[in-house]
């Protein structure tokens, strides 16, 4: 089993995460705790009213909400009553069985996993302590349960599970069903929450992964000048589509400010991630791909996106990574030059022009003009003899009779009139 904590300072957002999951099939309710009457029966205004009673008990304190998932190996298939009393038990060894806390299971990745919500604020008004809540409480909980219940342990096994979040398929998004809000919502919060990224322009690079854009407008703009930030859906062809989303207005409040304070401690959490990058990315240069679309296709494998930055002239200027495995974003140029759009493109292209050279043609027949006089008969009959019976080498001696090495027609010696 492994447990994920996300501590948070919006209570209201991460039980409408969830509460969206359900609306759209794609996870269900299946415990609540501290919660008077029927849970089933209660709309998302009366389950955040419990949670907001506590919360008014101390209005000071602003992290005050912990959105927990608990993710179970690929191959354990478990019941809700299992989860309900995995859900319970954790709960309790971290010091919340007290608490009112909903868990949900989520059905939209290739394991089992479910999400509890809760908060850290008493009914007495004192808060729990959080710090380190992860490394102690946690990781103490998650062995014992392992025990307990006999699951596959997360220690000594490489857990893989499945990507929380994949990309919108804007067909799918309907009007009502779906609404633009909350598919960018759910995609926004997902991103900031899980990736490491350390400039807008990286943000994007992960949010176009999944048919998100952030956007500041043009630098002439108000909102530009403001700092504003909009997110918009993107279509197949990565154009704009729906109404923009302001970013106030998402519950994690990811705004222009917020993100560049995230941008510093990035800058530092993803560094541990850069080696095993640039490993990728050689183990992948290390089969010779023919071009950088093969290149792109080869980390794609190994859960890496390369994308290329095109300049104006379509040429390419840069090159990000996005490692989907360590949701970390790289530039080309932080590798290190050999990892930059110049250097991949040096590489990859090699084996590639290499081929083109031994299928060209003799400098002698490439670009060859058409001659101001037509070649003679003979000319003609020496080059049908010379593809029909001959090596390749006697037609070149042929035509260079024909041409000189400027590729041009050659000139003809003048016969010297002989007067009688």
């Amino acid at each position: 089993m492994v447990a994920k904590i996300i501590i948070g300072k919006s209570l209201c957002g991460a039980l409408r995460y969830n509460e969206n999951k359900v609306l759209e099939g794609k996870a269900e309710l299946i415990l609540a705790s501290g919660f008077a009457g029927d849970i089933e029966r209660m709309n998302f205004n009366q389950k955040m009213h419990r949670f907001q009673n506590l919360l008014m008990l101390k209005p000071k304190v602003r992290t005050n909400t912990l959105h927990i998932s608990l993710n179970f190996d690929a191959s354990e298939k478990l019941s809700n009553e299992t989860l309900q009393r995995i859900a319970l038990t954790y709960m309790d060894k971290i010091g919340f069985g007290d608490q009112p806390f909903i868990a949900y299971r989520h059905y939209d990745a290739g394991h089992d996993h479910i999400h509890v919500v809760t908060t850290n604020i008493k009914a007495d008004g004192n808060r729990i302590d959080l710090h380190n809540i992860g490394a102690n409480q946690s990781e103490k909980a998650r062995k014992d349960i392992e025990e307990e219940f006999g699951l596959v342990k997360a220690q000594g096994k490489k857990h893989k599970p499945e990507p929380s979040i994949k990309a919108i398929g804007i067909d799918k998004v309907v009007y009502g069903k779906l609404p633009t809000k909350r598919a960018i919502s759910n995609t926004v919060n997902s991103v900031i929450a899980s990736y490491k990224f350390t400039s807008l322009a990286e943000l994007n690079a992960v949010l176009k992964q999944f048919n998100v854009c952030a956007d500041r407008g043009s630098e002439e703009s108000q909102m530009f000048q403001k700092k504003g930030l909009m997110y918009s859906l993107l279509d197949v062809s990565g154009n704009k589509v729906g109404v923009p989303i302001k970013s106030s207005s998402l519950y994690t409040k990811p705004m222009l400010p917020w993100l560049e304070k995230q941008f510093a401690k990035h800058e530092q959490h993803r560094l541990q991630f850069k080696l095993p990058l640039k490993r990728t990315i050689d183990q992948v240069l290390s089969i010779k791909p023919a071009d950088k679309t093969a290149f792109r296709a080869a980390l794609k494998v190994q859960g890496v996106a390369a994308i290329f930055r095109i300049g104006v002239n379509g040429q390419p200027f840069g090159i990000t990574y996005v490692d989907h495995k360590n949701k970390t974003v790289f530039n080309g140029s932080d590798l290190g030059k050999a990892y930059s759009a110049k250097g991949i493109l040096s590489t990859v292209n090699t084996k590639d022009t290499a081929q083109k050279a031994s299928n060209a043609l003799p400098l002698s027949t490439q670009n060859m003009q058409t001659p101001t006089k037509p070649i003679n008969s003979k000319a003609l009959d020496l080059e049908s003899i010379q593809s029909a019976h001959l090596g390749p080498g006697l037609l070149d001696s042929l035509l260079k009779e024909q041409y000189d090495q400027s590729g041009q027609p050659a000139r003809k010696k003048k016969r010297k009139k002989i007067r009688i």
